[in-house]
């Protein structure tokens, strides 16, 4: 049985400067009747969760941190229902090759929230190792929006209840916006592309500026674009 961390963090299967796709697995383990119950009678939901690896981030190099976050996002998982999806992908540099990490999961009766939940949440505190080990590489420029943009035309959220959630300091350093000097602004989006989503969510927000203010100032960008987005809600957090 493929084990996401055993090949990461060893170096099985994924070279340095690249990354695998995965599909978890069935597992056979015993899962007690009253759990199942109570899973497929929660409505399934879609998570999206993408780890920024650019350097601004703390959470490539701090592992107090990075566990922290794998640990809320483990909380999320664990209490979906069957049928739910997750999906995990890495974002930093505008370089498909840098960033061709996919780990997809469809949640069931053989695919249980609890393990998917365990997977993600190692696989997130886990990334100052990987970056340290050069099997993920820390990178020079954080496109979050290019990444929002590829998430809704290859995933999106028709069909579920979608949440996106980042693992990201919120600072857009692209060819869109240098969120580090105050005058910039993000844009406004094209159109609505996440009419229907239910939140975004970003995990670190502000996070290594040592600043509340610029923190506030961070969270008014993110509030006032993903709303124009089409997201329901937005959540920024720099602690919980």
């Amino acid at each position: 049985m493929m084990r996401l961390m055993l090949a990461a963090l060893t170096g099985v299967g994924l070279g340095a400067g690249a990354a695998y796709a995965v599909q978890t697995l069935a597992r056979p383990e015993f899962a007690p009747v009253s759990y199942l119950t109570e899973r497929a009678q929660i409505a399934p939901r879609r998570i999206v969760i993408g780890i920024d690896l650019s350097r601004s981030n703390p959470l490539i190099a701090d592992r107090g941190f990075a566990a922290k976050v794998g640990a809320r996002v483990g909380d999320v998982i664990r209490d979906l229902g069957f049928a739910s999806e997750v999906h995990v992908r890495t974002f930093g540099s505008y370089d498909a090759d840098s960033n061709n990490f996919h780990y997809d999961a469809v949640l069931s009766v053989r695919n249980r929230p609890d393990h998917v939940a365990a997977e993600v949440e190692r696989l997130i505190a886990g990334t100052p190792e990987l970056v340290e080990r050069g099997r993920w590489l820390a990178q020079g420029r954080t496109n979050i929006m290019a990444f929002l943009d590829n998430i809704s035309y290859s995933i999106g959220c028709a069909h579920l209840p979608t949440t996106i959630v980042l693992a990201s300091d919120g600072i857009e350093d692209s060819e869109y916006a240098r969120l580090n000097d105050p005058a910039e602004h993000l844009p406004d989006p094209n159109g609505r592309p996440f009419a229907g989503c239910a939140e975004l969510e970003i995990l670190g927000l502000g996070v290594g500026t040592n600043s509340p203010i610029r923190t506030a100032r961070l969270r008014q960008e993110w509030v006032r674009w993903s709303r124009a987005a089409g997201f329901r809600s937005f959540q920024g957090l720099n602690d919980w």
